[in-house]
């Protein structure tokens, strides 16, 4: 076994490092605005000295972990190289904000990623709509937004990865800057405004990766009739989520998610309507209860006439912001139970500025607000919607998790499933075995054998 990892391993640095030598510094990352063809990986300008660091300190890790390999076992190298990523993740912050996240991004897409080779704990494993997750710990939309890494993101370690939001039209979304760290809260205020490369430049993508999956099933790499159905969805191991939004000068928004589900919903393990953004003006509007019932009634009718297959269509989600009032709650509650939506993502970023942000200068920016102020406020807002659903439909808990123990008390509120963006942009690779092996941790403490019976712990 350590024989196998150690070729396997050194085989990889080589790789790695023969990619390096022959491309460009740090290769190329993703344009926010549109661009006409497919690639996954736009070209960017030669950068400056503190890119150059960044890649040396990565060289010089490939070069370190090469030399390891020859006394670790896959296992033992797989948690090295997460922990090496710590070392490189600081020198993320010295650059731009937005600079820096097309630099995570191409990272991912080109596999410059430590990959998950250690099984998830069974305790972690569940089932929802039919779809076998090997752990409720997912990326929420916004990090891959053209869905250019996430065969990358998947190998990873999260149980799922939802891409987007994808406009129908390419847009560039708001004048930069528009992303800005608020580093001493763990949080982040971004105004990006559905920055998207379109629908057709995102099925291209994701239509690669499905014929990628097909030919390697079909070549006899899949599970035999007799071996046990392991965790994963349309793009590979792992589930893929894609987010729908609407273009920012469209006068019809119904129209907009409709050509999102006809483009790309056979790509998808399920499907999210994103009414929540704060940075698309008008967008909220659609949360009333008349304008979210009409506009989910036409997205449903739109995925239900297509032709699926023994699986059939994906699961309709609606991602909701955390800023409503009770009574609005109240009001996708009853559309939620009344159309059988699949479930709903609570939540997207806020407007307000909880503490201890208030203090930050930063905190005067415009935008949404992600991270560690959000989590006690889209908590409560979970933990309130599993009432008001009576825990009927699935929840996915986002907003502010950056440890297991986050996690757990999400799902403990009423979160079937757990995501994270700006804990990720600020721990890296590593936070995803570490909230793992945590949440593994808070779920043994309490005597849970699953995470089936820690949902909505705290309501019984």
């Amino acid at each position: 076994m350590a024989g196998r990892a150690a070729t396997s391993s050194a085989k990889w640095a080589r790789e790695f490092l023969f990619r390096r030598v022959s491309s460009n510094p740090l290769g190329a990352t993703r344009n926010c605005s549109s661009v006409p063809g497919a690639s996954s990986a736009p070209k960017v300008p030669h950068f400056s000295k503190k890119g150059r660091i960044l890649t040396g300190a990565t060289i010089g890790l490939a070069i370190a972990g090469g030399a390891y390999v020859s006394t670790a076992d896959e296992a033992t190298f797989c948690g090295w190289l997460f922990n090496a990523t710590k070392v490189v993740n600081p020198f993320f912050a010295l650059l731009d904000a937005e600079f820096a996240h097309k630099l995570a991004v191409s990272a991912a897409a080109r596999g410059w990623v430590p990959r998950e080779k250690r099984p998830d704990p069974a305790i972690l494993g569940l089932e929802v709509w039919g779809r076998k997750f090997s752990n409720p710990i997912g990326l929420a939309a916004g990090f891959d937004k053209n869905a250019e890494a996430t065969e990358g993101l998947l190998g990873m370690g999260f149980g799922f990865v939802e891409v987007g939001s994808v406009t129908p039209v390419p847009q560039e979304g708001n004048p930069k800057p528009r992303i800005f760290r608020l580093s001493q809260d763990g949080a982040i205020i971004n105004r990006c405004g559905f920055n998207s490369e379109g629908i057709v430049v995102v099925a291209k993508r994701l239509g690669a990766q499905h014929g990628k999956r097909m030919l390697a099933e079909t070549s006899g790499t899949s599970s035999s009739p007799g071996e046990e159905v392991k965790p994963g969805g349309k793009s590979g191991p792992g589930i893929l989520g894609v987010n729908l939004g609407k273009n920012k000068t469209s006068e019809d928004a119904a129209a907009d998610y409709v050509q999102g589900v006809h483009n790309l919903s056979q790509y998808a393990d399920y499907l999210v309507i994103n009414v929540s953004s704060p940075n698309t003006a008008g967008l909220r509007m659609l949360q009333g209860r008349k304008q979210l019932k009409d506009l989910v009634k036409k997205v449903q009718a739109a995925r239900d006439e297509m032709q699926w297959g023994d699986e059939g269509p994906p699961p309709l989600l609606v991602k909701i912001a955390p800023d409503l009032s009770r009574g609005e709650l109240e009001d996708i509650a009853a559309v939620a139970l009344a159309l059988h939506l699949d479930g709903l993502i609570i939540s997207n970023t806020t407007v307000s500025r909880p503490d201890p942000v208030t203090n930050n200068p930063v905190a005067t920016e415009a935008g949404g607000l992600s991270g560690k102020p959000l989590f006690t406020l889209s908590t409560n807002m979970l933990r309130e919607m599993y009432t008001l659903t009576r825990g009927k439909i699935p929840l996915i808990g986002c907003g502010g998790v950056s440890s297991g123990e986050d996690a757990y008390k999400k799902i403990r509120a009423g979160a079937t499933l757990v995501q994270l963006y700006t804990g990720f942009a600020y721990g890296g690779p590593a936070l995803i075995p570490q909230i793992k092996e945590e949440l593994v941790s808070c779920l043994e403490r309490d005597g849970f054998k699953s995470i089936h019976e820690a949902i909505g712990a705290d309501h019984r």
